[in-house]
This record gives C-alpha cells, sequence and structure tokens, in this order.
C-alpha cells in the first residue's frame, strides 16, 4: 500500500546535503542533534515557559540603571527597618562587643543571662506562641538543667574517654526504632535538629545511589509541602529536586505525580508526617509501594509530629501507617526536642538497616591526625544534650507520653471543630496531628495574623497560597488557653469582616507581596537582610 508523501522528509533531506563535503554534513547533523537537545530541554522543564520568561525578563530589568537603583533603595529601606525591628526586640538592652577587662562575677553574669533570655513581646510560657517551646515544665528544667551541668563537657566524639555518653546516644535510638516498629536491624543516630536529620538521609541516598547504582546526577522526588531542609540538602550535596504538587482539597502529595517525576537518577522519594505548613499527611502506604515497586529509598518526615504519631494508636486515635511497618520506608527523621520535650539541640535519623547508615558517616582514611570517621555533619557533640534526651525519656516513660498526646490531639480536635464553624476562614485540609492552617476566601489571612499579634498571639505564615497556622503544644492543653485563642480569634473576626477588603498592613504586608515578584532573587535578598540583623550588634 503506498502512503503518499511518505518519502517527501527523505527527499528534502536529500537536497539539503547534495553536493555537501562529508564534514559538512557531519558538522551539520551534529549542529542540529544538539539544538534539537537544547531546545527540548528548554521547553521540558520543571517550571513552565512562561514562568521561565517572567524570571527572565525580571532579571535582565535589573539591570536598567533606573530600575537596579530603585531596587537598591528599596533593600536599603528594608535593611533599615529590619535593623529597627531588632533594636525594638532587644528593648535598650546594651550591646557587649569587647571583651570585659576583667570578668564578671557569678551574681552578675546570671542577671545579665535572665535578663537576655525573658525579653520578648510573646508569652510562650502562657501558650500564645505557635509551636517553638513544646512544653513548660518547672520540674523538668530544673532536672535538665542538673543533668547538663554533669555532662556538659562530655564529647561523644571520644568513645574511648566518654564511653558512658555513647551508650545512652545509643539506647535513645534503639528505643526510638522500637517506637517506629523498626525490628533488630534498625538503626540510626542522634543529631543537633530534624534539619541535620534530613541532610543526612539525603547524603546518605546521594551516596548509596551513587556507589550501588552508578547515578551521577542524584535526583529527589518529593511534595511541595516538604521541608525546605530538603532544598537546602539540594544546596549543599548538589542533588536536584522535583517538587511534585499536592491535591487540591487534601493537601496531601498527588500520587500520581510523584509517580510521573520518577527517573532512573531518582535517589529517594519523600512523604510528610505530617507536613510543616498545613499539619496534612501524605499517604505514606503509597509512597512506600513507589519506592517497592521502583526500588528507591523512601524517606519519612516526622521530625514535627513523630512523637505524637507513635503514641496516638494507645491514646485511642486512628492513624495510618507511616513507619518501619511499611516494607518500602528505609528512613525516618523525628524531632526529640519537639514532642520528645527534650531540651533544643536534639533529633534522630532513622534507618531501616545499617545498610544505609553506612553512607551517613564520613570518613577520612589518610589524614596524617590518624584515621577519622564521623557519624553525623558535627565532628565533636554535645554529649549534655544526649544525656539530656536520654534522661527526658527516662523521665516520661511510655505512659506520659501517651496521656500527653492525647491532650495535644484532644486540644488540636476541639480547637479544629470551633474554627470550622466560625465564618470568613477555612481549614486547609485535615490535621493528623497538632498543627491547623486557617485561610481565607474573603479577606486577606494575613489580616487575621496581624490582630492577633495585637492580641499577643504569634502564628506562623504561610505563602503560595497565603495561609497562617498555629501549632498546638502542651502548653495549648492547660486550662483556658485554647478557649482564650478561639475567643480572640473570633472577636478578630467579627471586626475584618466588617471591611473585608480592607489591606493588610505592615511587614505582612511585604511578605504577602513578596509572593508576587517573580524574580525570587529578590525576596531571597530580602531574606538575606533580615538574617543579618540576627548578628546585629548596633555598629554592624
Amino acid at each position: 500500500m503506498y502512503l503518499p508523501y511518505v518519502d517527501v522528509p527523505a527527499k528534502f533531506l536529500n537536497n539539503i546535503f547534495q553536493n555537501k563535503e562529508p564534514w559538512q554534513i557531519v558538522t551539520m547533523t551534529t549542529t542540529a542533534t544538539l539544538a534539537t537537545i537544547w531546545l527540548w530541554n528548554f521547553i521540558f522543564q520543571d517550571e513552565s515557559l512562561t514562568t521561565r520568561a517572567k524570571k527572565q525578563i525580571f532579571k535582565l530589568a535589573r539591570y536598567i540603571p533606573a530600575i537596579q537603583d530603585k531596587i537598591n533603595k528599596e533593600l536599603t529601606n528594608v535593611n533599615e527597618i529590619f535593623q529597627k525591628d531588632a533594636l525594638d526586640r532587644l528593648k535598650d538592652l546594651q550591646f557587649t562587643i569587647k571583651l570585659p577587662a576583667k570578668g564578671l562575677s557569678d551574681e552578675e553574669i546570671l542577671n545579665m543571662v535572665k535578663q537576655h533570655v525573658y525579653i520578648g513581646d510573646y508569652k510562650w510560657e502562657t501558650g500564645q506562641v505557635s509551636g517553638t517551646v513544646y512544653r513548660n515544665d518547672d520540674k523538668l528544667v530544673s532536672l535538665m538543667g542538673n543533668i547538663y551541668a554533669i555532662a556538659s563537657y562530655t564529647n561523644p566524639l571520644h568513645p574511648d574517654v566518654f564511653p558512658g555518653v555513647c551508650k545512652m546516644e545509643a539506647e535513645v535510638v534503639r528505643m526510638a526504632c522500637s517506637l517506629f516498629h523498626g525490628d533488630n536491624e534498625a538503626c540510626g543516630t542522634m543529631t543537633t535538629g530534624g534539619t541535620e536529620s534530613i541532610l543526612l538521609a539525603c547524603k546518605a541516598y546521594r551516596d548509596y545511589a551513587r556507589e550501588v547504582k552508578g547515578i551521577k546526577n542524584p535526583e529527589i522526588v518529593m511534595p511541595i509541602t516538604a521541608h525546605s531542609a530538603f532544598d537546602k540538602a539540594a544546596q549543599y550535596f548538589n542533588l536536584k529536586v522535583h517538587s511534585v504538587p499536592v491535591n487540591r482539597d487534601s493537601y496531601t502529595v498527588c500520587i500520581n505525580a510523584m509517580k510521573r517525576a520518577i527517573t532512573k537518577n531518582t535517589i529517594m522519594l519523600v512523604g510528610s508526617a505530617p507536613n510543616f505548613p498545613y499539619g496534612t499527611m501524605d499517604n505514606i502506604k503509597e509512597i512506600s509501594e513507589l519506592g517497592m515497586k521502583y526500588n528507591i529509598p523512601v524517606h519519612v518526615d516526622a521530625c514535627l509530629g513523630g512523637f505524637l504519631a507513635c503514641f496516638m494508636t494507645d491514646a485511642g486515635y486512628n492513624f495510618p501507617p507511616f513507619d518501619f511497618q511499611l516494607p518500602g520506608v528505609t528512613s525516618i527523621s523525628a524531632d526529640t526536642h519537639k514532642y520528645g520535650y527534650a531540651p533544643k539541640g536534639s533529633s534522630l535519623i532513622l534507618y531501616r538497616n545499617k545498610k544505609y547508615r553506612h553512607y551517613q558517616y564520613t570518613i577520612t582514611t589518610d589524614w596524617p591526625g590518624g584515621i577519622y570517621g564521623s557519624p553525623t555533619i558535627n565532628g565533636s557533640r554535645a554529649g549534655g544534650i544526649i544525656a539530656a534526651c536520654w534522661a527526658t525519656l527516662m523521665h516520661f516513660g511510655y505512659g506520659a507520653y501517651v496521656e500527653s498526646t492525647k491532650k495535644i490531639i484532644d486540644t488540636t480536635t476541639y480547637i479544629e471543630k470551633r474554627l470550622r464553624k466560625l465564618d470568613g476562614i477555612f481549614i486547609f485540609g485535615s490535621p493528623v496531628t497538632s498543627v491547623i492552617a486557617l485561610g481565607s476566601n474573603q479577606f486577606n489571612i494575613y489580616r487575621l495574623s496581624e490582630a492577633l499579634n495585637f492580641k499577643g498571639w504569634n502564628l506562623n505564615t504561610l505563602q503560595f497560597p497565603c495561609g497562617i497556622h498555629i501549632c498546638i503544644t502542651h502548653i495549648h492543653t492547660e486550662p483556658g488557653v485554647a478557649e482564650r485563642f478561639l475567643q480572640d480569634v473570633e472577636c478578630a473576626l467579627k471586626e475584618i469582616l466588617k471591611d473585608p477588603q480592607s489591606e493588610v498592613e505592615g511587614k505582612l504586608a511585604m511578605y504577602g507581596m513578596s509572593q508576587n515578584i517573580p524574580d525570587r532573587t529578590v525576596v531571597g535578598d530580602f531574606t538575606r537582610y533580615f538574617l543579618d540583623t540576627m548578628y546585629y550588634t548596633g555598629d554592624n
């Protein structure tokens, strides 16, 4: 059967290459092939052509002198605002920028430390802060102070000198493995926080994929709601991130989109239990199945709510499998310094088996100083924090954690139900542990945050889309705290809904404006200036 025009492309190519030298044919073919590859890569990227075009136009516009001057002027203004805010927060405390000629007395030092620690506009002790401090217990604080005093100069980098501290770390890891249904092969290490736990998981899977699978261009597939620590890991370890959208109503990862994002270079899949922005939980079971199907490690980020989730069944709540019960889950990050109530600076990275933990280690065999091996990012580590974390777990025991979890989840459920009945706001998805995120289709939700700030509450601000959230802690379970929060929200909403079109003011207005800037490097500049103020001493 003859198909018309089938030979047209062949004739066209023959005409092009007619009377050409072999070297010309090779050159033209190579050029055309490279141009096609470049065009394909240019068109088919994670971001659309429109989005990239907007970014490029904005970047080019910054080279125009008038626009560049305007941006620099705005950045200077922002820097001055941030510095003023930093000074206002410090309540006229004097900066010490040189060592005192003579050491201060113990009494003087203690008074100055108390003065520094207790300044601030928000009363976290009475539950007016989202997350941040997870328990207010004078007896526990006293115990932690005594333990840290004993172990403050210990360092597990020297196991021969401080074997007992290493034993305590190993026991914390083993207890956590048990809580997350790990078997005898499960293992892990303590870290300084959730960010380090996540960084180490990414490092381990990068090195494992490189050595075992030969992957030279490693990629992570994760929801857009996954913690920013994964992006930090990507910057540190030269990884590519494929951010997967979430389902519109549930704010949990779209499994089909995650499946489509998997490539031959994928080194890990990520799910959150729960995620930080909305407190919703990805379908870890289905992510686990993807990991099994494609032979890709699955990391579950349970930093925020892990030490609630593992107790929720015994606290009387149904909670879907999310840990080592699922065969595809190969690692879990969970923070002991959140709902484990240990002092700040302690977290855990757990693995299904030692195969993965071995790739977390950093080892140098040819250093003149000796063979060097380090299990985590830090070399020297604070033995006092390890001892304090161990002591916290021993202080509470399983029963007290279950009781505490029940109080927190009961309080979260109560607040969520009451908030859903209020006009003007909605809840993002279905919270599974302790985070409740609010949005509005009637007014700028940052106005509610602003109003609650005025009443002494400090909530977390979300973007893309605009939102705010409150993270319920044990402090919020104290009598009257939840009711006071709900009353303040209801009162603020009544005022806002009298004029729902009114614009937000102050710093939150700038935060909202920043979401509309196509070139996020400008927003990055704002952030750098803000971070600078954390080190501002009035003269720099």
